[in-house]
C-alpha cells in the first residue's frame, strides 16, 4: 500500500474494527451459525491479501475469502454521510459512510 493512500488507511481501519460506518451481511451470511459468522468476520477484519489483481485502485475495499468449501466476498462502498448518495470525496471521513458488505460469492 503506498503509505499515502489515506483511503486505503481508512478503509482498513474501519474494516479492522467495524467502527466508523456500517456492516451489512446478506441473507446467507446472516443465516450462518454464530462460530462460522464469527470466524468469517474475524477472517474479514483480519484480511491483508491485497493484490493487484484484487486490489487494482490501492483502496483496500475488497476481497474474497474461503471458509469451510464456501467462497465469501466483502467490499466496501462509499456513500454520502446520510448514505443517500456516493461520496463525493472519499478520503474525507466527514463527506463519507463507509459500507461494509459482507456475501456469499453465490449471492453476488
Amino acid at each position: 500500500m503506498n503509505p499515502e493512500n489515506t483511503i486505503a488507511r481508512l478503509n482498513d481501519a474501519f474494516r479492522s474494527t467495524l467502527i466508523g460506518g456500517k456492516v451489512l451481511l446478506t441473507q446467507g451470511v446472516d443465516a450462518l451459525e454464530v462460530a462460522e459468522k464469527t470466524q468469517l468476520l474475524t477472517a474479514v477484519m483480519t484480511f491483508s491479501t491485497f493484490t493487484g489483481d484484487n486490489d487494482p485502485w490501492d483502496e483496500h475495499d475488497f476481497g474474497a475469502i474461503d471458509q469451510n468449501g464456501t467462497r465469501y466476498f466483502w467490499k466496501i462502498d462509499y456513500y454520502d454521510p446520510r448514505g443517500e448518495n456516493g461520496s463525493e470525496d472519499p478520503a474525507d471521513p466527514a463527506k463519507t459512510l463507509r459500507v461494509l458488505t459482507i456475501m456469499r460469492a453465490d449471492e453476488y
